[in-house]
């Protein structure tokens, strides 16, 4: 069985490793000349584009892992069934059973190696090339904005990101206090800030708007001026005819409830982000009644993703007890591109219709792995029992 095990598992990893090479190239070569023209432009040389375009390389693997584990696997098992080597490992003592055993193992380190990636390298890679891309946009790279709700006690706060650069800092913050009965108590803008480790906001150039209505804990509580003349918070008190107050600050010190990884994972696209970011961005935003609908089902995706690389290995086995007398490779692998490519079909079209019906998210991630898992079985136990 050792042998058996180091003849499948060989033959599997070099198809493997033929199919994911030529995708490899070809993404390599678009991305390249997409990039070439970009950076020409902004006068950059072509070894940016090319470093651009192996920084993208993870993320492409990882996007075409399940794909090229199906062909890669329907490549080998069909040409082990075409040359009779799976008919005679069969009457050697390969029952289906331990073929699908054999076939678990192998499964399983694609599954691994998809998680490794997509969790470690994919998100290294991609935030470096975000930093190569900012380099000719003034360093910024995510100029969308972004929301998030904080709260401390019975006091709710909005905030609002314009800018995020690749260096972690952010521009054009804001951010509005609001009282227990939802009256806005202070207006705070910063040109740019940074948060650390600890939750806190650094912020320079601000511009804070009180109404001296209430107490604010956004100064009294959390706030710090560095300015020596502004060291101390003012203790408003209650006035039935509120005013406004305006201070300009050359910096200002915020404690926010919001950890660091949830406002980087805001003020980032959520494609490049790993299972356990994702995970702590939903948590986030299903706690302060924010809709987490389309966080969730890419968390989900990211957590079943390894899975779907296990199915598609089941999904090539029944390949292997199908014979043709001519050419049988050349349909089998054919037949395996056309699987593949309703596999993501199936997979992006579950998740826009999740999305726009509100269906629970896990099972929206998970069942186009799903059905084609009870597909290849089905097939698997019909060739086995009457072929």
């Amino acid at each position: 069985m050792k042998t058996v095990r180091r003849l499948l598992y060989r033959d599997i990893l070099s198809s493997f490793a033929l199919v994911m090479a030529g995708f490899l190239a070809l993404f390599f070569f678009v991305d390249f000349i997409d990039d070439l023209d970009r950076f020409q432009r902004l006068g950059l040389g072509v070894g940016w584009a090319i470093w651009s375009c192996i920084l993208k390389m993870p993320g492409r693997f990882y996007e075409l892992m399940p794909i090229a584990v199906l062909i890669g696997t329907i490549f080998s098992l069909a040409r082990l069934a075409q040359s009779s080597e799976f008919t005679i490992l069969r009457t050697g003592g390969l029952s289906p059973a331990r073929a699908l055993g054999l076939l678990s193992i192998i499964a399983l380190f694609f599954a691994l190696t998809a998680f490794v990636v997509g969790d470690y390298l994919t998100p290294w890679a991609d935030k470096q090339a975000q930093l190569l891309k900012s380099t000719g946009n003034g360093g910024v790279t995510n100029a969308s904005g972004a929301w998030m709700k904080d709260r401390d006690g019975d006091y709710s706060y909005a905030v609002h990101v314009g800018r995020a650069k690749a260096s972690g800092v952010m521009e054009d913050v804001l951010i509005m206090e609001f009282d227990p009965k939802g009256a806005m108590t202070t207006r705070l803008t910063a040109r740019q800030g940074a948060v650390d480790s600890s939750g806190r906001w650094q912020l320079q150039d601000v511009k804070l708007m009180q109404w001296t209505r209430a107490l604010t804990p956004l100064n009294r509580a959390a706030g710090s001026v560095t300015d020596p003349k502004n060291s101390q918070a003012p203790q408003d008190k209650l006035s039935d005819n509120p005013s406004v107050r305006e201070l300009l600050l050359p910096q200002y010190s915020w404690q926010s409830q919001l950890p660091s990884g949830v406002v980087a994972a805001a003020v980032q696209p959520t494609w490049n982000m790993s299972t356990l970011e994702l995970y702590r961005y939903t948590r986030h935003l299903s706690s302060q009644e924010q809709a987490s609908q389309q966080p969730e089902i890419q968390f989900w995706r990211k957590a079943f993703y390894p899975f779907a690389c296990m199915v598609m290995v089941a999904l090539a086995l029944p390949f292997a007890y199908l014979h043709f007398r001519s050419g049988g490779i050349s349909v089998k692998v054919f037949g395996g591109i056309m699987l593949g490519i309703s596999f993501v079909v199936l997979n992006a079209i579950t998740g826009h219709v999740g999305l726009l019906r509100d269906w629970t998210p896990w099972l929206v991630a998970s069942a186009p792995s799903l059905f084609y898992l009870g597909i290849s079985m089905a097939a698997f136990g019909w060739l086995v029992r009457y072929r």
